[in-house]
């Protein structure tokens, strides 16, 4: 009986030095990898003295975890990252990826006259007003859209991430006069929105607080924008924060891109990408598409979403005959947390065409309706414009591409908006005139829900390269003579002997239109120029998209 207390005494005390011993030498392992674990640093001490009986373990605080990047970057790498970020870049806007940072900046040099940085098509800007910088000095200035989301404010449940995060540098610059930093967001109330600042520089780890926390810091919000009075440069972005009692919401825009459809495609992918209203947001999508060549199909989608903890569905009601859903489910979930957090998340559905009897592959389009809605009121959905995939991709657009229409001058535009923006009983406004230029009523009630209905009907009428005496006829036609008296006046006046005239180049200014005596594609097919389907249109090859490829593993809530 001794001799069996013995050796089961001996077996106990073997398995404990193994798993000790295991214990360490994984830790030694690991630090070797990684030496900032701080739980390691005690491993490695203690196994240094030898005692290797009673050895603790703690475990990792995730919380240094998250913020220490490991393995550490050299000193060398932070400074040439600094050192091209804060090179002036002459307007020119840059997007980058430095140390593993996706990054969107812009960068001058600025003396006492200030200078007005900014981002185009992101809905950023920094004004440094004269008097900022003292009189025989400069300053290197940079301002950077952030697209990493790590860089982001931890949130809790009850707030949501409404704008981009953006960096003023180099961090730490101090001005004589305050500086003025506008940037977007998409809160459904001004009221909630709330301007949040961390005064770090872009690669330390950063502490988020509320700009109303920082005496020498203003922030004003209105209904889209978040503008803010810099005493010194930092980070900023905006965080919707609501009352437990009140209902918090944000606008969001819903994406879809593909790739033109060809003759011989047999399977076709589109992406629903569910993005905050903002500009950047939006090109984020572009820019991500832009490896696997993917275009922006038609109008974004605008969808007033609530913070009441629903998931997102997205269900596919219609598919055109020749075509079926590759997917076992019809209907996609996206939970909610991540939209509510700006993660900027989509879904992707894959169809495929049906083989008739003779084994032949049919021609035509693909027509795909949708419904989106938030779990638990389906009866509130809102449906995805009924988007039309042809296969030579006419209708594909890239907002990216250089545009290829005319574009009317600025002054008579925003008359014309101004004359037809407010809805008439009878009608005869800017629905009248979608209808003219054979808009559907689905898209004449997407219009409805923009900011200006009218501009987005007088684009459209830009992006049919008509004249302004083809917009003159439609005027008189709706019996709207003030907006033809309008248009009369502007052709009597100096700008319309270039207004009406044909350019001779097929890229022609923002101040010309094309004239009656000879279309777009006949004047291109004269100077031997490829004939373009629509404005701003490219022919993109047909490509063909997996799902592993594309869908981007998200965190879960």
């Amino acid at each position: 009986m001794e001799r069996f207390l013995e050796q089961s005494l001996l077996t106990r005390v073997t398995v404990v030095s193994i798993f000790v011993t295991s214990v360490l030498l994984l830790s030694k392992c690991l630090y070797s990898w990684c030496p900032q674990l701080p739980c390691l640093h005690y491993v490695e001490r203690r196994g240094r003295q030898g005692t290797l009986d009673s050895i603790p373990v703690p475990l990792p605080n995730l919380e240094v975890l998250s913020t220490m990047p490991c393995p550490m970057v050299t000193l060398e790498e932070v400074e040439g990252f600094y050192r091209e970020l804060h090179t002036p870049t002459g307007g020119r806007v840059v997007v980058k990826q430095l140390l593993n940072k996706l990054l969107v900046y812009v960068g001058k040099e600025v003396d006492h006259r200030g200078d007005c940085l900014m981002l185009m098509e992101m809905g950023i800007s920094l004004a440094i007003p004269p008097g900022a910088v003292a009189l025989g000095q400069t300053k290197k200035v940079s301002l950077v859209l952030i697209w990493d989301l790590s860089d982001s404010p931890p949130l809790s449940s009850s707030q949501a991430l409404i704008s981009p995060v953006v960096y003023c540098g180099p961090h730490g610059s101090v001005f004589q006069k305050p500086c003025q930093l506008v940037f977007k967001h998409c809160a459904g109330s001004a009221t909630q929105a709330r301007a949040y600042t961390s005064n770090t520089d872009l690669l330390s780890a950063k502490v988020w607080c509320p700009v109303q926390d920082r005496e020498e810091l203003k922030a004003r919000t209105t209904r889209d924008e978040c503008q803010i009075q810099l005493s010194h440069f930092s980070l900023y972005t905006c965080v919707l924060e609501a009352p437990w009692n009140v209902e918090a919401r944000k606008w969001l825009q819903l994406a879809i891109f593909c790739s033109p459809l060809a003759a011989d495609q047999t399977h076709f992918q589109i992406r629903i990408y569910f993005l905050n209203n903002t500009p950047c947001a939006l090109q984020w999508a572009v820019t991500n598409e832009q490896p696997f060549r993917g275009g922006l199909c038609g109008p974004v989608q605008i969808f007033d979403f609530t913070g009441r903890t629903k998931d997102m569905c997205l269900a596919l009601k219609y598919l055109s005959d020749g075509w079926e859903n590759v997917d076992d489910s019809s209907c996609q979930v996206v939970p909610h947390l991540h939209i509510w957090h700006g993660r900027c998340p989509f879904r992707s559905f894959c169809f495929r065409r049906k083989q008739n009897e003779e084994g032949a592959v049919p021609s035509g389009e693909i027509i795909v309706t949708m419904h989106t809605y938030q779990s638990g009121l389906e009866k509130k959905y809102m449906e995805i414009l009924r988007f039309q995939a042809p296969e030579n991709g006419s209708q594909m657009t890239r907002i990216s591409s250089s545009p290829l229409c005319n574009r009317m001058p600025r002054e008579l535009f925003e008359q014309l908006q101004m004359l037809l923006e407010p809805n008439s009983i009878s009608g005869n406004d800017w629905r009248k005139l979608a209808s003219r230029l054979g808009l559907c009523g689905m898209k004449i009630r997407y219009f409805s829900c923009q900011q200006s209905p009218a501009a987005a009907t007088l684009e459209i009428f830009e992006e049919h390269n008509g004249s302004l005496k083809d917009l003159y006829n439609i005027m008189v036609a709706m019996d709207r003579l003030d907006c033809a008296s309008a248009i009369e006046s502007f052709l009597n006046g100096t700008g319309n002997r270039h207004c009406c005239a044909l350019a001779t180049s097929p890229h022609r200014s923002d101040h010309q239109l094309v004239g009656d005596g000879q279309s777009p594609e006949q004047e291109l097919q004269e100077q031997g120029q490829p004939m373009a389907w629509s404005p701003g249109t490219k022919m993109l090859p047909p490509e063909a998209y997996e799902n592993q490829a594309l869908e981007v593993e998200e965190e879960k809530a």
